[in-house]
């Protein structure tokens, strides 16, 4: 049998993050409900089509997946139990934000099968969770941690954001020693990236046009800007009541320090952001980079099956509307060509730091990697930002560094 993950929309949140551009939002718990009951009616009718596959990955993603009502969520793992052959070992994981999390929510996961979870923590610094709009604090988190650790959960993840306005490479540092304190499983550490549409965008957009204006290097350029310059943009800040964004060189050393510090902790790096104990890496979203495939379940959910692409509709009244209708919830279906497909191999694959085989790309497509991209392999080669060893081809460190960059040149015309 073949192996496909699953993942669960929950577009449900308690208030949405100035920074969230994720598709969720308040709702009354009557609209909560009716959403699962058509929810489990869409993973009923879609097994029909995964009768030859096992399922070795659930993941409730959202939103807020841990806000729904206490045995919302056992009745969608009682509907993917029933309909799906699921794996004894599969991993189930749900993600929580602190302040959600009760002792009976958790024990109701437990016995539903729900094997490790993911804490959206952030940081440790609660004028940072404060400026994020995060609802919780970090003595909050502490207690959601605590809460789980005695339920039983022994493969936990914490997320984690840098680069916050105001934030300081020695506070972002005192967040991960607070964090690795607390030792667990798996951390997934990003920097933060403002989407247009957020409250973020419109409060800092001011911050982000000086940083173009500066050829990119910061909001305050500490080794270019005159000193008058400096001080300008920060009055400038002040007046416009914001925290100045982290400038390019202290961003970079966060990312360097998570990794070193991490790695001192005995946690290493699988993927570009992404750390965990030796056997802990999250096995769904390993599913997304090595392109098993999966199906996605609520709205606006992507799927991956058989080399489609396909979302669900991302508008709730018409969601359910469809789903009560009988209809398909499907959109912006597309059959991913083999250039498409050889494509994702390697600008998925390549964010892992195992990389991606250089055999196992000619047995998938029947033509050899470097007759497909050897242009692309031997530039990055001659500046050491790629390396060949035996049948792997990864980003080194400094192609690390530049990693979109060099990603999207594996994208064929």
């Amino acid at each position: 049998m073949k192996d496909l993950a699953l993942y669960v929309h929950i577009p449900f949140c308690a208030k949405k993050c100035a920074y969230c551009d994720f598709l969720s939002g308040q709702a009354t718990v009557e609209t909560q409900r009716e959403y699962v009951t058509v929810l489990c009616e869409e993973i009923r009718r879609e097994a029909a089509i995964a009768t030859e596959y096992r399922v070795i990955s659930v993941f409730f993603g959202g939103g807020t997946p841990s806000i729904l009502e206490q045995g919302l969520l056992a009745q969608i793992m009682e509907t993917i139990r029933s309909n799906y052959k699921l794996l004894p070992d599969a991993e189930i994981t749900v993600e929580c934000n602190p302040g959600t999390l009760t002792a009976d929510k958790l024990s109701e996961y437990r016995k539903a099968g729900v094997n490790r979870l993911s804490i959206g923590l952030q940081s440790a610094d609660n004028a940072e969770l404060k400026l994020l709009g995060r609802i919780h604090t970090w003595e909050q988190f502490l207690e959601s941690y605590e809460l789980a650790r005695k339920a039983g959960f022994d493969n936990i993840n914490i997320d984690l954001m840098s680069a916050l306005p105001g934030q300081t490479l020695a506070n972002y540092e005192q967040t991960l020693r607070k964090v690795l304190a607390l030792q667990p499983e798996h951390i997934s550490a990003y920097s933060l990236i403002i989407e247009e549409g957020t409250p973020f965008y419109e409060q800092y957009r001011f911050q982000m046009k000086m940083r173009e204006m500066f050829g990119g290097m910061g909001v305050v350029n500490m080794a270019g800007n005159s000193k008058e310059m400096e001080e300008e943009l920060r009055d400038m800040c002040e007046d416009l009541q914001q925290e100045l964004l982290p400038d390019e060189w202290t961003e970079r050393r966060m990312y360097e320090r998570t990794k070193e510090v991490l790695e001192e902790a005995g946690y290493y790096r699988y993927e570009i952001s992404n750390y965990a104990k030796p056997g802990r890496e999250c096995r769904h979203n390993l599913c997304y980079w090595e392109r098993t495939e999966y199906l996605g379940f609520g709205i606006g959910a992507a799927s991956l099956f058989q080399e489609c692409r396909f979302d669900r509709i991302d508008r709730l009244t018409l969601y359910i509307s469809k789903l009560n209708a009988g209809e398909s919830t499907r959109t912006e279906e597309e059959v991913l060509t083999q250039q498409m497909q050889m494509e994702e191999y390697m600008f998925l694959g390549l964010r892992k730091m195992q990389g991606v085989s250089i055999s196992g790309f000619a047995k998938l497509y029947g033509v050899e990697m470097q007759e497909v991209y050897g242009n692309v392999i031997r530039k990055y080669q001659e500046y050491e930002m790629l390396q060949i060893e035996q049948d792997w081809l990864r980003l080194t460190p400094d192609g690390i560094n530049v990693s979109n960059r060099i990603l999207s040149e594996f994208l064929l015309d």
